[in-house]
């Protein structure tokens, strides 16, 4: 298979949606359904254009940071498990109150691609081994989404892997960069309900963020931002519909661009 990957800049050119790997365990048959629709060639199509935190590709491209090159490239994973009731839920992260960026923030396992990564896939199931102990040959890469762009100027590649079986992994927390660990229902990135949009200042425009408020075995987390907005395209990619509000609505102020 290695033979098979290509380079790891060519793969990050790239806009469409890239299928990686097959299965080595034996998910249920739902699971099993959906690794085959994501790793159909047909299955996702993608705009060509940079998505962004909270505003659409046209906007991004129009962006000053889309006239100077990125500032570097990190990469996360989606990770999915079917739970007892067959609905499909996503593993998340509480970033360490004591980090210096985004502390005590929620978040997907990732950070930034390091020179000995061999791809984006590579990246992902690295950093979620280690920041919660996620061992990669418990994941099957079935796609990659196209990059989104952070506040920072990173190029965030949302990697989605599926867990065949949440009942093998045991979370080993590094306490340095995590804080807590829980997931929740995929479905819910594409609700309105608990959901809200704020204005924010990005890169010189007016646009809507994201917040979804869930609550886990006593504890309130609040999903916002970039993660949401990454959610919230796993999930329309993955469960195949549209969410029920209109996530991206034209930035204020942001030109009038031709789409190419």
């Amino acid at each position: 298979m290695a033979g098979a990957i290509r380079p790891f800049l060519s793969r990050l050119s790239t806009p469409n949606y890239i299928a990686m790997a097959s299965p080595s365990q034996s998910p249920s048959r739902r699971l099993a359904n959906l690794t085959r629709h994501l790793l159909a060639p047909s299955s996702s199509s993608s705009s060509g254009e940079l998505s962004s935190v909270g505003a659409p590709a046209a906007a991004a491209a129009s962006s000053p940071a889309r006239t100077t090159s990125s500032k570097g490239f990190a990469a996360v994973l989606v990770c999915i498990f079917e739970d007892s009731r067959g609905d499909h839920r996503v593993i998340l992260t509480k970033r360490a109150s004591s980090l210096n960026s985004h502390s005590g923030e929620v978040s997907l396992p990732g950070g930034k691609v390091e020179e000995g990564d061999a791809d984006v896939k590579t990246t992902a199931l690295r950093e979620a081994e280690e920041e919660i102990g996620l061992d990669p040959a418990l994941v099957s890469v079935v796609t990659v989404l196209e990059p989104f762009l952070s506040k920072n100027g990173l190029d965030v590649t949302p990697v989605i892997g599926i867990l065949s079986d949440r009942a093998l992994f045991n979370p080993v927390l590094n306490k340095d960069e995590v804080e807590d660990i829980f997931d929740a229902p995929l479905e819910m990135f594409l609700k309105d309900d608990n959901r809200t949009t704020r204005e924010r200042n990005w890169m010189g425009m007016t646009i809507p963020v994201q917040f979804f408020d869930y609550e886990a075995e006593g504890k309130k987390y609040v999903i916002w931002g970039l993660t949401a907005h990454i959610l919230t395209r796993a999930a329309a990619v993955v469960l195949q519909r549209q969410p029920s509000f209109s996530e991206l609505p034209r930035p204020k102020n942001a030109p009038v661009t031709s789409k190419h």
